[in-house]
């Protein structure tokens, strides 16, 4: 059963695990569709994560159909009695292809890596290409999309120290999650390659290549390539 809480006095939380699940995450996808194509009036955006899904609201809007009562309860209340029905949901399959250059010269810890899974470099491309991967929540950074899940195999620990700077399109691995840095930021992820596209592009009417939801699959690219791609 879903809990439901508040998140400040302007959201509310349908939340129904703590771990990562891709079932539990269907659930969160599920209803996130469903009050799209069903919104409730007041209710001004939404966040799906892996477990939860997060409503924000306007109270004073809410206020008017709780006639005056409290708007979270009134809110809670209703989406307690929702029962979203899978079917009515369109779910993408189509994996979008994201090409990595896995040499060492763009993948820091790629060595490493293979120290602490007891890989070779090949059987651990390998392995990280051989997933479709889903996209459970975005976050962290604009566009940073969280996926899993990666093979037992080559789960890796975060840095103890992380670096004060990765680049953009750096592709990193955390426990059992896979992700791509989409700008220049800070980051504690295992960094295995990089890719040649760009995940964040401000510029674009949808400015984030991924979206919760999608499916993701990883192609070996070599460094000639990589380069090729980035002069075109």
């Amino acid at each position: 059963m879903a809990h439901i809480y508040a998140l400040g006095d302007q959201a509310i939380t349908i939340e129904w695990s703590s771990t990562i699940s891709e079932e539990v995450n269907d659930q969160v996808m599920h209803s996130f569709h469903f009050f799209q194509i069903h919104p409730i009036e007041g209710v001004t955006d939404m966040i799906p994560a892996y477990s939860s899904l997060t409503l924000l609201y306007n109270p004073t809007i809410i206020r008017k159909q709780a006639m005056g009562g409290s708007p979270f309860e009134w809110l809670k209340k209703k989406l307690a009695a929702l029962t979203v029905a899978p079917e009515t949901v369109a779910q993408e399959t189509a994996p979008i292809i994201v090409p990595v250059c896995y040499d060492t010269s763009l993948a820091p810890d790629l060595v490493e890596a293979t120290q602490i899974t007891r890989c070779s470099i090949e059987e651990l491309i390998a392995l990280h290409t051989s997933k479709i991967y889903k996209v459970y929540m975005l976050g962290f950074l604009p566009g940073f999309a969280y996926m899993a899940s990666v093979h037992q195999q080559i789960q890796l620990p975060r840095k103890a120290n992380p670096r004060k700077l990765v680049a953009a399109g750096s592709v990193g691995i955390a426990g059992e999650q896979t992700g791509i840095y989409p700008i220049e930021a800070p980051g504690g992820w295992q960094l295995i390659g990089q890719t040649p596209l760009k995940i964040f592009d401000i510029t674009k009417e949808e400015p984030c290549l991924f979206k919760p939801g999608n499916w993701v699959k990883f192609e070996a690219i070599t460094l000639e390539q990589f380069h090729q791609f980035n002069a075109a």
